[in-house]
């Protein structure tokens, strides 16, 4: 499809326009100039500087990051399992971040302490479903699913005893972080080295992955060494689920949708769907929390509230599209 080469160029265009735009959204509205000026003028450029340089650029520019880390791990495990609802908890990396995250939060950890908490817990998720999940044999990518839901089942259960047992003062913070929460992120960095590190990462197996959406079988037959290559899959996908959850909460339908959605438009080639996953993650991420930022301001919702009642009526219409071409 010709339209499908334009798709990068226009996601490329419109991804700085929505960052500008996050930045000058809020309970005090700046305008783009104000915006400009801010930036331009450094972190100790008055009133203004220090809104956008302390509050809101951190907060969109983890956004965007965040936004194109589950969308790129969306992307590598609907491939690997070669199921288009595959999503980036699905393994319940999610939850072992909830577990890890929650648990500092009840002893009264700090901001990062919690972060570093949520981290710790997915890679140990990480860990444990690979023991479980490959402990019998070979690479099996139904096993490993069937174990992903059953751990998830079990973190559920842990999340619930930790609320019940939080204090009453901490509860609100907890449960907001499971609903999704960029108000904490101040550090960007962290986010957008990850990003690009695994963004590269996949790039580099882009060919690999075509091959691998056609089945394992054929892909074998084409010289392509399945096992190793989904066990990276694996891999990356859930490092890029950790970082997300780690600075963002539990936040979900990005990482469903999007791949969805630029598939939709014709994008199959992995070499142009990766980059564009990610661009068009973070932007989606970036109107989700400025809506969350703005709708109700000076109060600010759960963004991985609104993202869930923008990504289910935005599902239903994808699948529907979907089964329509296919008739």
């Amino acid at each position: 499809m010709q339209s499908s080469r334009l798709v990068f160029p226009i996601l490329l265009l419109v991804a700085p326009v929505c960052l500008l735009a996050g930045i000058g959204a809020g309970s005090a509205g700046l305008s783009l100039a104000d915006v400009g000026n801010a930036l331009l003028a450094g972190p100790s450029g008055g009133i203004a500087a220090d809104i956008v340089w302390q509050l809101r650029l951190p907060r969109v520019l983890s956004a965007f990051a965040c936004g194109g880390l589950l969308a790129l791990a969306g992307v590598l495990l609907q491939v690997l399992l070669r199921n288009p609802l595959a999503e980036p908890y699905i393994l319940g990396v999610s939850g072992g971040a909830s577990v890890g995250a929650l648990s500092a939060m009840a002893l009264g950890a700090g901001v990062a302490t919690a972060n570093l908490g949520a981290f710790a817990g997915a890679l140990a998720s990480v860990a444990l479903l690979l023991a479980l999940g490959l402990g019998a044999g070979p690479w099996n990518a139904y096993r490993l699913l069937l174990t992903g839901v059953v751990l998830s089942a079990g973190y559920g259960a842990l999340v619930s005893l930790l609320l019940a047992l939080a204090p009453g003062e901490g509860l609100r913070g907890m449960l907001f972080w499971l609903m999704g929460d960029l108000s904490r992120a101040e550090h960007p960095g962290l986010v957008f080295a990850t990003l690009a590190t695994a963004l590269a990462a996949a790039s580099w197996q882009a060919r690999a992955l075509d091959v691998l959406a056609l089945g394992e079988l054929k892909a074998k037959s084409l010289g392509v060494a399945v096992n190793p290559l989904q066990a990276r899959l694996y891999l990356l996908a859930s490092l890029c689920a950790a970082a997300a959850v780690a600075e963002a909460g539990t936040i979900g339908f990005v990482g469903l949708i999007v791949p969805h959605f630029l598939r939709l438009l014709g994008l199959a080639d992995h070499r142009r769907l990766l980059p564009a996953s990610v661009l068009a993650g973070g932007i989606f991420l970036v109107l989700a929390d400025t809506l969350a930022r703005t709708l109700a301001a000076p109060q600010q919702l759960p963004v991985g509230a609104l993202t869930a009642l923008l990504g289910v009526p935005t599902l239903l219409f994808l699948l529907s599209e979907r089964r329509r071409a296919a008739r």
